[in-house]
């Protein structure tokens, strides 16, 4: 992790109200290049790490530095620069429903610049062929599976192609052979575009083979990082109950409560 990072987050503590934090102490360092994978059970602030990383949040207290921007006192006008070399693929893709698959790839192309007609045309049909989709172009979302429907949102991400690209939960509701394909996509694109990528993902056996470095998050701390090969293997018992998918461990599988006895009326005070 020595390359100029393109990302840095520094001990960013952030809660959606005073007495509910999120985020503890969280501290980051994403290089230009490689694709990182947040992974983490439902809760732990990893979807609120990546709204932190795009500005639509601020954090508490800490630091957040982004394609070498401090996003401290950002104004609207440089936030919506900055988000000009970013791309987010949204969990279940959110696309929208009413535009063609052509149009929903050209339209950040639209929005964010002023390039004649006949080259969007062309940028929108590269990006389409790059994820397998240009004979798609005319269709509806509707009329896609839910696979393609997550690779029409992937090449709208990176129509602007993007320095940053964040991923939220890229997997969900995909079969194996649509989640494989989509992982294979965000490594090959990442690797052609020179991005730097963020994975935030549940899936265990289809992420870690692809991704350069993983930080595994729990109760809005990172508990582990490191190479995922090496990562796997440190003596953490969060990240060994949640790569091997154990039923107990640091995370209970029975809720807190009092004795079963008692819930069942069985004891009686002395």
């Amino acid at each position: 992790m020595a390359a100029v990072p393109i990302v840095e987050i520094d001990r960013v503590s952030f809660g959606y109200e005073a007495a509910r934090p999120v985020l503890h102490g969280v501290s980051m360092r994403m290089p230009r290049g490689k694709v990182i994978g947040i992974m983490g059970q439902s809760g732990c602030g990893k979807t609120t790490l990546l709204r932190i990383i795009g500005g639509a949040l601020r954090p508490a207290s800490g630091a957040v530095r982004v394609l070498g921007v401090d996003m401290e006192g950002l104004g609207s006008h440089e936030l919506y620069a900055l988000r000009r070399k970013m791309g987010m693929l949204f969990q279940f893709g959110a696309l929208f429903t009413d535009m063609t698959v052509y149009d929903n790839v050209a339209f950040p192309l639209r929005e964010h610049t002023a390039l004649p007609a006949d080259l969007v045309h062309d940028l929108v049909l590269l990006k389409l062929e790059a994820v397998g989709l240009r004979g798609a172009a005319r269709l509806l979302p509707s009329e896609l599976s839910g696979g393609m429907a997550r690779r029409v949102a992937l090449a709208r991400a990176i129509a602007l192609d993007p320095q940053l690209i964040m991923y939220d939960e890229p997997f969900t509701a995909l079969d194996p052979i649509s989640l494989g394909v989509v992982a294979r996509l965000i490594r090959r694109l990442n690797d052609s575009l020179g991005a730097t990528s963020i994975v935030v993902t549940h899936d265990v056996a289809e992420t870690l083979p692809f991704v350069d470095y993983v930080y595994f998050m729990a109760d809005g701390r990172v508990l582990a990082e490191g190479p995922p090969a090496e990562v796997v293997r440190a003596p953490v018992p969060f990240v060994a109950q949640f790569v091997q998918g154990r039923l107990d461990g640091p995370v209970p599988f029975h809720f807190p409560a009092p004795g079963y006895r008692a819930d069942l009326g069985l004891e009686t005070a002395s």
